[in-house]
């Protein structure tokens, strides 16, 4: 079986910071499938129109039209149901329409009508976490943290914590938000790192578990009525309920009876392999894959709005432009340069594309990443690839001097514009957030007039000749200094009057 290649996409708002706790689980997938000899790639935010797209953190927001460009995975570690968070109906209604794969068999009811056909992805070891402590963990023993709490720190966390510290088991925070690596290190150092239920929901995250084992670290569970784990998660850690509390952190916690059990438990998690899993999934994304490549529409993409921007600011649905490949965008071109149109491209992210004359409906462009000699060039390009009564929005555009707008909009001429020009167009906030509208209008016939006075172009039509009506053949003519030693005679006289006379 050929294998597809695979794209794993991290969705993160601009700015969402608990967005980051999606990379844990992209992690994960990339390595397990890299063992199955998958070539895969991890960004955020981007698709690639020649992969399968495994998408994390669609909850976040995800325009479903771009599914029908790019074949997509949907992963879902959201959890559902009566325990669960109240799912938003929309996320619901896409996990039911497109091809997903879950952690949890209790969500299926939820959005699957075939709930069978779900792939399902068990988070176990992780082996390439050894890499972050060169594959020695401390001993228990000599950890400077004691007992360190991890998710949410709510009202029944906060009050489940102080009955531990009672104990005498000091219970440490991050006072700040942290993850990946930085977060990892403090885990390495904890003698044990606590998961509480912080909303009686009975949920417990499969990813922050497994990852806490495979840093080596054990984990104590806070045990509700609601809690479920799968099997293998039932032996992995120390369970604490309200029975129980007070007996496990007076009595057992780090005493040498509980070390030599946690590493037992660590031993037999290590055993865990979700290589079969993992390839179901793969078999899966491979007829996704396939299933997309036979629906796909061939055309090329003729995208409706641009973006000169991509970096942290990336927009899903648009077309991502700049000048180098530093920020990943959808395609390396700079507009402020001369653009000559129509512009056919292939991009890895978005494929076939094409740029025409009156093409797109809006762009935005940062001031901040433009050079202020081109941004009249810049401007002409916008000018070019808007339809009419389309609108640029330029970020920052407050801070440009007011004579370049007042050519843009009363002096169009003075940039080589004659049929088409922007006017002002404000809007809620632009004024507070010091951006600027512009939205192109055709010109009207006075200022037409206007800018054939003003300008050295007479803007006529070039009224080509149809072949019908010529005479000769065309470009019959040379350049004066041609007819310098050429032989005198009545030859074009001659052809000219016998042209005439046929006429």
């Amino acid at each position: 079986m050929t294998l597809p290649d695979i794209h794993l996409c991290v969705v993160q708002p601009a700015g969402h910071e608990q967005a980051l706790g999606l990379l844990d689980p992209a992690r994960y997938f990339r390595y397990h499938f890299r063992r199955l000899g998958a070539r895969v790639s991890l960004s955020k935010n981007r698709l690639r129109h020649d992969a399968v797209n495994f998408v994390f953190g669609a909850h976040l927001g995800f325009d479903e039209a771009q599914c029908e460009r790019h074949p997509c995975v949907f992963v879902n570690l959201e959890q559902f149901g009566a325990d669960g968070r109240e799912a938003d109906a929309d996320y619901l209604a896409l996990l039911g329409r497109r091809a997903v794969v879950d952690a949890d068999p209790t969500n299926l009811a939820a959005y699957a009508a075939q709930p069978d056909r779900i792939p399902l992805v068990p988070f176990v070891h992780a082996p390439y976490l050894a890499d972050e402590f060169d594959g020695v963990p401390l001993p228990l023993d000599g950890r400077p943290i004691e007992l360190l709490h991890l998710g949410d720190f709510s009202a029944a966390a906060q009050a489940f914590v102080a009955r531990i510290e009672d104990c005498g088991v000091p219970v440490s925070l991050l006072d700040q938000p942290l993850y990946g690596t930085e977060r990892d290190a403090f885990i390495r150092q904890a003698r044990a790192v606590l998961l509480c239920d912080a909303h009686g929901s009975g949920h417990v995250d499969p990813v922050l578990l497994a990852h806490c084992l495979s840093l080596g670290t054990p984990v104590v569970l806070q045990r509700t009525a609601a809690t479920r784990v799968p099997g293998y998660i039932e032996q992995a850690v120390s369970w604490v309920d309200e029975d129980t509390l007070g007996t496990f952190f007076s009595c057992e916690f780090g005493t040498p009876a509980w070390v030599e059990r946690t590493t037992q438990q660590h031993a037999h998690f290590e055993q865990l392999d979700p290589a079969q899993a993992m390839a179901d999934i793969l078999v899966h994304a491979c007829g996704v894959g396939l299933t997309h490549l036979h629906r796909r529409d061939p055309q090329p993409w003729r995208p409706a709005r641009l973006h000169l921007g991509a970096g942290t600011d990336y927009r899903i649905g648009w077309l991502n432009l700049e000048p180098g490949p530093r920020g990943e965008p959808d395609l390396a071109l700079d507009l402020m340069q001369p653009l000559a149109l129509p512009l056919a491209a292939v991009s890895a992210l978005c494929g076939p594309l094409r740029l025409e004359a009156g093409q797109c409906e809006e762009i935005v462009l940062p001031l901040a990443s433009i050079r202020a000699a081109e941004l009249p060039t810049l401007l002409t390009n916008c000018l070019s690839l808007l339809r009419e009564d389309g609108l640029l929005t330029i970020e920052g555009g407050a801070q440009v001097p007011d004579e370049l707008w007042t050519r843009c909009t009363e002096q169009f001429w003075q940039l080589g514009w004659f049929d088409h020009r922007f006017e002002r167009h404000e809007q809620d906030g632009d004024a507070a957030r010091g951006r600027l509208g512009l939205r192109k209008v055709a010109t009207t016939p006075r200022e037409r007039t206007l800018a054939r006075r003003m300008t050295i172009d007479c803007h006529l039509p070039e009224d080509a000749v149809p072949p019908q009506e010529q005479l000769l053949p065309a470009g019959t003519s040379v350049p004066l200094q041609a007819l310098v030693g050429a032989p005198p005679g009545p030859g074009v006289d001659r052809e000219l009057a016998e042209v005439l006379a046929a006429a």
